[in-house]
């Protein structure tokens, strides 16, 4: 922080928060202590450097705060439950913060991307095999499946966009006079958040089940 003050006089319009990984497992298979190094990461870790650089904001009088959460942040799916956990966390932060700076010209500001090219996949591979126990798992064969699917190549699930189109609703939300409070990303996340508006709880259930069910082909 020291470095950054002395390279910024204290003074910074923009904050992304981007830091995070998923932890796959199911939530019967999921420790405290995995559960809170998921929570360290993508909500401990990003709360904390939110809340040291907003005092400058409020200084300059105007920032603008952008949470990269998920469609996880909003919907849920199977095997995914330390991460959809962390997100709808932060989406809830950044609910309350945004009502928070209502009398400011500081917004906080989400972004909802969906499958995007990265290593993601990657590294929730080498969560999943750090931290689950799968012999002694009732969800087994879900595993081997799952192992299976974060191994291969290619991309992650259909519809999935390069970074750019995240950096794009980025530099929307830092260049908007009045930015909008959550910007979609993906066709999914503009699918599932329609669904979410749209469909009773067990109607969205039996759609997010197929999805999971549709992941172990």
């Amino acid at each position: 922080m020291e470095q950054l003050a002395d390279m910024t006089g204290q003074r910074l319009y923009g904050l992304f928060n981007n830091a995070g990984y998923g932890q796959p497992g199911a939530v019967e298979d999921l420790s405290r202590d995995v559960l809170r190094a998921q929570f360290e990461t993508n909500v401990f870790g990003t709360l904390e450097l939110t809340n040291a650089l907003l005092p400058w904001m409020r200084t300059a009088g105007e920032g603008r705060i952008i949470q990269n959460s998920s469609v996880l942040g909003f919907i849920s799916l199977a095997y995914r439950g330390a991460y959809n956990a962390s997100k709808y966390a932060l989406e809830g932060l950044y609910d309350t913060l945004r009502l928070e700076l209502a009398d400011t010209d500081i917004h906080a500001i989400l972004i909802e991307p969906g499958p995007v090219t990265s290593r993601f996949r990657a590294n929730a591979l080498d969560a999943y095999r750090r931290n689950i126990n799968i012999d002694s798992s009732a969800h087994r064969e879900h595993y081997m499946a799952t192992e299976k699917r974060l191994a291969k190549k290619g991309p992650a699930a259909p519809f999935t966009v390069p970074p750019e189109a995240v950096l794009e609703r980025v530099v929307r939300a830092l260049a908007s006079r009045n930015p909008s409070p959550r910007y979609y990303v993906t066709f999914p996340t503009y699918l599932f958040g329609s669904l979410k508006r749209t469909l009773s709880t067990r109607a969205l259930d039996r759609v997010l089940l197929s999805v999971s069910r549709g992941e172990r082909k």
